[in-house]
């Protein structure tokens, strides 16, 4: 009986230093929504590209050039290619918004219901080590567009995200430091294929978020 009331009291002792050194606030949930919002952007992103007709011109190049030796050279007007660009930004952008806020509105729910506070010592720390790899990914990206280089976009975003979860992960659950080995995995093999960026990165943020969201959920919501 005495042995069960002390394992009682350093699971408790265990609850209470984690609360204090771990943001355990974390939705699940909002995981697997923001996996779910990755998937869909994907599929917009796949019509966007296929229904355009500067990637049906660039598809068809080969093509394109075997005429022009015959018939003339070919004229691509400028400004396509771009507005196909333009398009993936603003889908990526309403992706990483809809996230964003989903994880926050989630997350306050969960700080409630477990009356911890949602803004501390803990989370800053949280969000300061998320922050630098993440602006630091973000400006290279943008650097990348600049210099019209859109090959690797979605490797450098997947490898400098997992350095940001494996960054943060000291301070929130353990399983987010794998996640983060997993992107950057991903975002590996995607710089080697570079042509296949859209479907690592609906693997990376879409299908790894929903299957860590819904272990984080099982493990810890529920």
């Amino acid at each position: 009986m005495k042995e069960k009331e002390l394992e009682n009291e350093l699971a408790s002792i265990r609850s209470i230093m984690e609360r204090s050194s771990k943001f355990i606030s974390l939705s699940g949930f909002s995981g697997i929504l923001a996996g779910v919002y990755a998937l869909i952007g994907a599929g917009a992103a796949y019509k966007v590209i296929n229904d355009d007709p500067a990637y049906a011109l660039l598809r068809n190049l080969p093509d394109a050039l075997t005429q022009s030796q015959k018939f003339g050279p070919v004229e691509i007007e400028p400004g396509d290619y771009s507005n196909l660009v333009y398009k993936l930004i603003l889908i990526a952008v309403l992706v990483l918004f809809a996230s964003i806020s989903t994880a926050i509105i989630l997350s306050m729910r969960q700080a409630k219901l477990k009356e911890v506070p949602i803004w501390g010592t803990i989370s800053q720390s949280l969000l300061f080590h998320m922050a630098v790899p993440l602006l630091a990914g973000g400006s290279l990206v943008l650097i990348f567009i600049s210099h019209h280089h859109y090959g690797f976009i979605s490797a450098v975003s997947l490898i400098f995200y997992g350095i940001a979860l494996v960054s943060a992960s000291n301070f929130t659950f353990a399983d987010v430091k794998y996640l983060g080995l997993l992107e950057i995995l991903i975002g590996l093999i995607a710089a080697c294929l570079p042509g296949h960026g859209l479907l690592f990165w609906a693997l990376g943020f879409g299908v790894l978020h929903i299957i860590y969201g819904a272990r984080i959920y099982l493990k810890y919501d529920k």
